[in-house]
């Protein structure tokens, strides 16, 4: 049976991409140019916030009493991101978050807006208590990564003290934004050659290009195998996904690897061909 789901349409977000090769194998091959978007953080944002994901690692109140509401037993850390002037937390039911501002070593939150799915009661409560937490002004403190260590943010304000790890971003692992792709993944894999892996099956892929009202345009690429994997991506046998990818050049890759890396961003179709 076959069944199809368009997981989202794409209006803006779509994003002009060239059509490029995407198969890079383990060699000198020219890297495909692809217009980068502009990722650049908000004015008067310090640096260090669109750099990281920043992960709950703590929180107290205004008395010193941990806000258990905020860590869910056996669930995804709260974790907060900064981009583009806005907020965003995930780790709970929803996703929510607001516009910010940095003055100084104040942060200024404005009021959140969220998703409004239901779920079970201590991940509802972790949304509201984020929200709470997280709205009005906090005095920034910094921790710079030492050794094993990550960054530690801090942000102390009149409802209490939240103290986060900083797991950096693709784009501060791979030095800049990245470009954007789309790229079909059959629903098998293919024998390729890799100089290490006897036997090897790639990823066969091949590019496709929308508009900005997130319709498909012109002819797809030709299917080539994909030699190394697609990270944050596991392939199902027999499905056909349509991948919006980050495209990132790396300079220190190892003489057997690509020097590009693809990162997921989001699945825009996937259909089922069994």
């Amino acid at each position: 049976m076959r069944r199809l789901v368009l997981i989202a349409a794409l209006p803006l977000a779509l994003a002009a991409c060239q059509a490029q090769s995407p198969a890079d194998p383990p060699a000198d091959a020219p890297p495909p140019d692809v217009a980068a978007p502009d990722a650049r953080a908000p004015e008067g944002a310090a640096p260090e916030l669109p750099a990281y994901h920043w992960r709950l690692t703590d929180a107290r109140d205004a008395g010193g009493q941990r806000l258990d509401a905020l860590f869910v037993e056996g669930g995804k850390p709260l974790t907060v991101d900064f981009a583009n002037g806005h907020l965003r937390i995930s780790g709970g039911c929803n996703h929510g978050g607001g516009a910010y501002t940095v003055e100084g070593d104040t942060l200024r939150v404005q009021q959140f807006m969220s998703t409004q799915m239901a779920c079970d009661q201590p991940l509802m409560a972790l949304d509201a208590a984020a929200a709470e937490a997280l709205q009005g002004d906090s005095e920034v403190r910094w921790e710079p990564a030492a050794g094993d260590r990550p960054p530690q943010l801090t942000l102390a304000g009149a409802r209490g003290t939240l103290v986060f790890a900083g797991d950096p971003t693709v784009e501060t692992r791979y030095g800049g934004p990245g470009e954007t792709v789309f790229l079909e993944v059959a629903p098998e894999r293919v024998a390729c050659q890799h100089p290490l892996i006897p036997d090897h099956r790639c990823l066969q892929v091949r590019e496709v290009r929308y508009d900005g009202q997130g319709l498909r345009v012109g002819e797809p690429g030709e299917w080539q195998p994909l030699y190394e994997e697609i990270e944050g991506y596991t392939h199902e046998p027999g499905v056909r996904n349509v991948l919006r990818l980050k495209r990132f050049e790396r300079t220190d890759a190892p003489a057997d690897a690509s020097s590009v890396v693809y990162v997921l961003d989001m699945t825009v179709e996937t259909e089922s061909t069994q």
